[in-house]
């Protein structure tokens, strides 16, 4: 008797999951050979499935869930519902504790520094889940403008791929918008906020901005990194690359 975890799906939802496949390894940029060692599925299984010569099994589907962190069965496949203060409101996109976890880590935030052209403006950011508010939060922390630091929402709507960190205070919205993070973890995109001037002047600015895991940087550069810094190029690379690939675009006016 065939055991439940081989249970083949139906061709209409393996083409389903077959097409939610592909979109992650285009957002995210990553190979179907670093998918398949991650899902710990041979190439040929995957190369079969994605393009239709096998159907999916509810084992390879388990298995390629856990490693792209995203729920592929939708409502193919009845699941028991999470409890109650593990899903996130559907203002931030309905998700599911377990379904972000791969979003929680500490990160290094660069983006270009707002008072000298040259320097990189860097800190920590640590994404999180709340369960006062049952939703991932970032807390920003060792900014040398402490009086700026801020903690906010994470919203991650499944429609558009993108990740968005938002602060709404007394009305006033400062929105960060990056991708999903790539085979090394990485996240890049636009933070669009206020750039303080003198007295109480304020600009609106748009800039662009990446989000490091602070594994991936052995002695991480904190403040505001000028070009003599010994992290300033490996920063300056990581700021190209949101414009080069490009992961977000600047128009002229």
């Amino acid at each position: 008797m065939q055991m439940q975890a081989d249970k083949q799906l139906s061709d209409e939802q393996s083409r389903e999951i077959a097409e939610t496949i592909r979109e992650e390894l285009a957002r995210r940029r990553i190979s179907r050979q670093a998918l398949a060692e991650q899902a710990k599925l041979s190439l040929s299984t995957l190369e079969k499935v994605l393009g239709g010569r096998r159907p999916f099994t509810l084992a390879t589907t388990v298995r390629l869930e856990q490693a792209l962190g995203v729920s592929l069965r939708k409502s193919v496949v009845v699941m028991a519902p999470p409890a109650a203060n593990d899903v996130a409101p559907d203002s931030l996109g309905s998700y599911s504790h377990r379904a972000v976890t791969w979003l929680e880590d500490v990160y290094i935030t660069l983006r270009p520094s707002f008072g000298d052209k040259d320097a990189i403006f860097a800190y920590r950011t640590e994404i999180v889940w709340e369960p006062k508010v049952s939703s991932l939060v970032f807390r920003e922390g060792e900014r040398t403008d402490a009086a700026y630091e801020h903690t906010g929402e994470v919203a991650v709507p499944h429609q558009s791929g993108f990740i968005y960190l938002v602060i709404i205070k007394h009305g006033q919205h400062r929105v960060i918008t990056v991708s999903r993070p790539t085979v090394a973890g990485e996240m890049y995109g636009i933070i669009s906020t206020l750039r303080a001037g003198p007295g109480s002047q304020l600009t609106p600015i748009a800039a662009p901005i990446a989000y490091v895991p602070l594994r991936n940087v052995p002695k991480p550069s904190l403040g505001r990194v000028a070009p003599d810094d010994v992290n300033h190029a490996l920063y300056r690379s990581h700021l190209r690359r949101t414009v080069e690939e490009p992961f977000a675009l600047f128009l002229p006016g």
